[in-house]
């Protein structure tokens, strides 16, 4: 009895982590592998296109053209997962798709000028996740403890719950990116090779990680003085790093079959939680100053909080969302990273203005040294419908920023709604952002860039 239980629960929670807002949508794309239910197959597989129209950067051009703005559609992100109970206690986990294609870039290694192969076309698929998972203490109604160890390229990441975010139920149109603090350079698009464990005990959750960082080698400019050193990612030999994050939530109890967490349940759960988390890599960046190199630890910590619940009269099916995070980040002296989006400028070499510090494009100061506030907060909007054909959901975002590199701290913006065709199954949304230009380290403007994508998953 207690294994049909636990086959039950499994079932049950992960039905529930990818059908928020959907009456109709169920267990979605699930294969029984024995009659019973102890072995299944989930598949998900989804797609995100975004249609753009953004202020460039000072100093951009695009395809060899000047510009000051740029209109586009790409695909945000192109994914499929596959999710193998095979047994209650053995669990493997394969996810891969593409990110990012625009009609100027992401396309695969190579790619480049006019033709079949050119700029932008035919993305490689790379894996995103690839990890077993054993569970030696199971999850069991008459016990709070539960206690699962798996490896591989993961994403138990520790740090937040954004750091862990699900990318297919966000609030806003994505994720903020800061959340990722290792994007791209010594991680795997968020991840990392290593080993996790991850249970709870009653409202308290819990995941911690032991990764291999990927390999960084950077080399940081000589400068005469401490004072001017700014790091660079350089690991040399790599060691290990140590992440975790800890969380106790206070009404429903959130399933952690899988590590996404959930952005917006849509009134379908009660929810209540605080968290805090870290990670910690040593000798990840370097500096160089008078010719002498120093190496720096790489230590990242956080504390949010989250809620989401249904409010009002039940019959209007109203809910209200929000969540907000603090970030202490050290990687180093004077560390700055300056990311955008699907970026498709370029550095315009022929401009005589005063270029952005971030470089063209949509660029601009994402990660550093430093700390950074981040707070959404949305509330779905009631209807007196059994089953609406559209629901809305307003909402909106702020995020101050305070890095160590730059003399003036930012604040900036994002505006939108969700229009719910099928809960997170099918929606459109738009949104409105701003983001801060230095063309100094005391001087800046702001531009803005409006998106609006078209989600579908199965």
């Amino acid at each position: 009895m207690k294994r049909i239980y636990l086959i039950a629960a499994l079932v049950c929670f992960t039905a529930k982590s990818f059908s928020q807002g959907s009456p109709d949508y169920g267990a979605g794309m699930k294969f029984n592998l024995k009659e019973d239910g102890s072995k299944y197959l989930r598949v998900l597989a989804w797609n995100q296109v975004w249609l753009r129209s953004t202020q460039m950067n000072p100093g951009t051009m695009i395809n060899g053209e000047e510009a000051s703005s740029s209109t586009d559609i790409g695909n945000r992100r192109l994914r499929i997962l596959l999710h193998a109970q095979v047994s209650p206690r053995y669990m493997i986990v394969t996810h891969f798709g593409i990110n990012n294609q625009t009609f100027t870039n992401g396309g695969a290694a190579g790619t480049a000028g006019t033709g079949g192969y050119g700029q932008g076309k035919k993305p490689g698929l790379f894996f995103h996740d690839a990890w077993n998972e054993y569970a030696l203490v199971l999850p069991q109604a008459d016990k709070k403890f539960s206690l699962s160890l798996g490896g591989g390229l993961h994403y138990y990441m520790g740090l937040s719950r954004m750091t862990m975010s699900s990318t297919l139920n966000y609030l806003a149109i994505d994720a903020p990116i800061f959340n990722w603090p290792l994007i791209e350079n010594s991680d795997q698009f968020a991840r990392q090779g290593g080993l996790f464990a991850k249970g709870k005990y009653g409202k308290f959750e819990y995941r911690v990680s032991y990764n291999k960082p990927f390999a960084t080698n950077l080399a940081p400019a000589d400068v005469p003085t401490s004072d001017l050193a700014v790091a660079v990612d350089n690991s040399g030999n790599t060691k290990w790093s140590k992440a975790g994050y800890f969380e106790y939530q206070f009404f429903d109890i959130e399933s952690n079959v899988l590590p996404y967490k959930v952005g917006s349940y849509l009134g379908t759960k009660k929810m209540f939680n605080i968290g805090a988390g870290f990670y910690n890599a040593p000798n990840a960046t370097r500096t160089s100053v008078a010719g002498n190199v120093e190496k720096h630890d790489i230590t990242l910590l956080s504390a949010d909080v989250f809620l989401d619940m249904p409010i009002g009269n039940p019959e209007k099916k109203m809910a209200i969302t929000a969540y907000s995070v603090f970030y202490d980040y050290d990687f180093g002296p004077n560390y700055l990273r300056n990311l955008g989006i699907m970026n498709v400028g370029v550095a315009n070499p022929d401009f005589t203005g005063a270029t952005a510090l971030a470089g063209a494009g949509n660029l601009q100061p994402t990660i550093g040294s430093g700390n950074i506030w981040y707070t959404q907060a949305g509330v779905l909007l009631p209807t007196s419908q059994e089953k609406p054909k559209v629901r809305i959901q307003p909402f909106g975002a702020f995020t101050y920023k305070d890095f160590d590199a730059l003399e003036q701290s930012s604040s900036q913006f994002d505006i939108g709604a969700n229009f719910f065709i099928d809960g997170h199954h099918a929606k459109i949304t738009t949104q409105y952002s701003t983001r801060p230009v230095y063309t100094a380290p005391d001087t800046k403007t702001s531009k803005g860039e409006f998106i609006l994508q078209l989600q579908i998953y199965l």
